[in-house]
């Protein structure tokens, strides 16, 4: 019912602020109706003027709740097979969600320099640095997108830990759980910050960041050692 009000309100109202203000409500209204309660902490530390927001992906609800609770300004930034997925893929573009390729080599670079260029013209982008939802509770390797748009636009990079999504609605189930979910958007890494200098320092300075607010294990550091170990 909440995704169909979405998607007619994408439809029907004029504007992308007031498409983004109406999908945003209904979004909100998902986990209201499935009795979930969500808090955020931290709003202050979102930059008045543009940033990127790099958040941790452990549940399909993720885009749905950021969508809800992170201000109307920010894009979203959706890996590319979203497009095959119907009335998804319209209320995503009609809110001016951006779709990347991860697959295809040319059409990945395509959709990357697209990215720059919207940065760069000041748009305010939401990645989930993952890429996508893995199963195994856990922070894995952030794509390195994100970051090398924040460089190139030399605008803040603000790190935002999701914690809860994935007992609410775990990989490869259908029906969600009542439980508590959190937001929190943590300080921005400016660009003064030396790590602002390689896409690959900033990417895990922003992991660690995260780490230290989730209660999820770190798969990167779990990985090395059992390549130690071998």
């Amino acid at each position: 019912m909440c995704l169909f009000f979405a998607i007619l309100s994408a439809l029907l109202v004029p504007g992308l602020a007031r498409r983004r203000r109406w999908v945003a409500a209904c979004s909100r209204m998902v986990f209201r109706l499935a009795g979930i309660h969500v808090t955020v902490r931290g709003y202050e530390n979102l930059p008045s003027g543009h940033s990127i927001v790099v958040a941790n992906h452990a549940s399909i609800v993720d885009g749905v709740l950021l969508q809800g609770f992170l201000p109307a300004r920010f894009s979203f930034v959706i890996k590319g097979e979203m497009q095959r997925v119907p009335g998804v893929s319209f209320l995503m573009r009609r809110i001016g969600s951006r779709f990347v390729e991860r697959f295809d080599a040319s059409g990945s670079a395509r959709d990357a320099r697209q990215l720059l260029r919207a940065a760069s013209a000041g748009e305010s982008l939401t990645f989930f640095a993952e890429g996508t939802v893995i199963g195994k509770p856990g922070l894995s390797r952030f794509r390195a997108g994100a970051f090398a748009a924040a460089i190139n636009a030399k605008v803040p990079v603000v790190p935002l830990a999701i914690s809860g999504s994935r007992q609410v609605l775990a990989a490869h189930t259908l029906l969600p759980r009542h439980g508590p979910v959190r937001i929190d958007i943590l300080n921005p890494v400016e660009p003064a910050h030396p790590a602002f200098g390689n896409s690959r320092e900033l990417a895990e300075l922003s992991r660690q960041r995260i780490l230290q607010i989730l209660d999820e294990p770190d798969l990167l550091a779990e990985a090395a050692a059992e390549q130690r170990n071998l």
